[in-house]
């Protein structure tokens, strides 16, 4: 194994672990509220507020992070004095822009308030904005580290995030806290993960770079223009991401915004894995282009596709049929109208983890401004639709609006690196086939069992011969080697 391999696999792994405590844990914290500690209006006010933190975070990001580890990732090659430079500028950017969004909060939270007709707004909103404040820091650590290519760091301060969100979050709401308690939780967990980001920052990375006698003319500007496509193509990812959900909400009601946020929380879930894989393999990509190894990026990217085809085609088949009797015992009847909203996004599971596994690639290889263009177009279309669909087809409409939308955008995602990679897309074709077959053995078997699925328990042991199907089946068409599945995740 070369020492790119093997850096590349420990990469993998870590943001397997990293991904897979995220989901863990917030999986553990939405059926905790969902099924338990919170009620449907209550669970829906909570995301109310982080969709309209969310979007008010992207102004407070601007791209500069992102833009940051793309220079970081290149200077470190070529030119590491230029290094500290590119940090402190970015940071000293990000530090006044939270400062700034977070003003604008407090002053507009009663017109917004007002706006939605949610009263509890108003209170709520003052902690949504100490949340943002830290959880920008947590975000610009995360990416920088992504740049650094030490993916074990952003690892760190991840799993620290979410382990001190579900910590925090349960006991303030278990001790009558509410959606208030909720809210404190996630800052609190992003302060600990904020201050673990700077030490580790600081002391183990920044202070092994000399700093050159003087920045490089433009260095300041270039990373200021570069941010401008990635803002722009975050800009619409926000939209996709949350707007979807403020507009339930004004449409409709809080406990709307509960079932169609559980149903999009779930089915993002599920995409953990490819998410984990793009964030490992993405600083690669530029890499290996600035060495002149296209071939190499081609075949890395052509590998990852492989395999989300392989997993995502079957899940979705899977997430279709489970839907009803998982969200029933799981979360209730209460939860009920989030069955059709799971099953629509389903095949946005898979949208999902194609895009997780391309378009970080494309800010790295310098495509970011063609990928803005795309995000833009289809954001905005997403929007429009959410318009027209919610108030005729409620939290369904919004979930459809979302699976068309983000569908076009990931295959233009991919249409660009096809331009910039050589991949054999023939290949492709052949192992999409094969999965399609499989999802649908998989998926009629376990349709035919889940009449059986009275409890939790049944259900765990459908979901596994599913599981078990599907595994037999990709081994026996020679799609998975298990070797190699084994040497990612031990």
């Amino acid at each position: 194994m070369t020492a790119l391999s093997a850096d590349i696999l420990r990469g993998v792994k870590v943001s397997f672990y990293s991904r897979a405590v995220h989901t863990l844990t917030n999986g553990l914290l939405v059926v905790l509220l969902a099924g338990t500690l919170l009620g449907p209006d209550e669970y829906g006010l909570l995301f109310l507020v982080l969709s309209i933190v969310g979007v008010a975070q992207l102004f407070a990001d601007l791209g500069i992070a992102r833009a940051a580890a793309r220079y970081v990732s290149e200077y470190k090659e070529t030119d590491d004095g230029q290094v500290p430079y590119i940090v402190a500028s970015s940071l000293r950017y990000r530090l006044v822009l939270i400062a700034v969004v977070c003003i604008a909060i407090l002053l507009g939270r009663q017109p917004l308030a007002a706006v939605l007709d949610e009263p509890a707004l108003i209170g709520t909103l003052v902690v949504g904005a100490a949340f943002l404040a830290f959880q920008s820091i947590k975000v610009y650590h995360v990416t920088l580290f992504q740049g650094f290519n030490r993916l074990e760091y952003s690892a760190l301060v991840s799993i620290v995030d979410n382990v001190g969100r579900f910590v925090f979050v349960v006991a303030f709401v278990f001790l009558g806290g509410g959606v208030l308690g909720a809210l404190a939780g996630y800052v609190l967990g992003s302060v600990l993960a904020t201050a673990v980001g700077l030490f580790v920052l600081f002391a183990h990375v920044y202070r092994s770079y000399d700093r050159a006698d003087r920045p490089e003319h433009g260095l300041r500007r270039r990373i200021l223009e570069y941010s401008i496509p990635l803002t722009a193509s975050r800009s619409a990812n926000v939209i996709d991401r949350r707007v979807d959900i403020i507009l339930v909400g004004f449409f409709l009601n809080p406990a709307a915004v509960g079932f169609y946020t559980l149903g999009k929380q779930i089915s993002e879930f599920v995409e953990a894995p490819a998410g984990a894989v793009g964030f490992a393999l993405s600083p690669v990509y530029g890499e290996e282009k600035a060495a002149g190894g296209i071939d190499r990026a081609s075949r890395l990217y052509e590998s990852s596709m492989r395999y989300v085809l392989l997993l995502y085609v079957p899940a979705v088949a899977g997430v279709i049929v489970v839907a009803e009797p998982g969200i029933r015992l799981v979360f209730g009847d209460a939860y009920e109208p989030a069955i059709p909203v799971l099953q629509v996004l389903s095949l946005f599971v898979l949208f999902k983890a194609i895009n997780s596994v391309t378009t970080q690639a494309l800010d790295y290889l310098g495509r970011a401004r063609h990928r803005a263009i795309v995000k833009g177009v289809t954001s905005a279309g997403n929007f429009g639709l959410n318009v027209v669909l919610i108030p005729v087809m409620g939290v369904t409409g919004a979930a459809l609006a979302t699976v068309l939308t983000f569908g076009v955008y990931s295959l233009a995602n991919v249409y660009i690196m096809h331009r910039e990679l050589t991949v054999r897309w023939t290949r492709l074709a052949r192992v999409g086939t094969i999965a399609t077959a499989i999802a649908l053995v998989m998926g009629g078997l376990v349709l035919t069992l889940s009449p059986h699925v009275t409890s939790i328990l049944s259900l765990a042991a459908v979901v596994t011969v599913g599981v078990a199907v599907w595994a037999f089946l990709a081994t026996v068409t020679g799609l998975l080697d298990i070797e190699r599945v084994s040497a990612v995740v031990t």
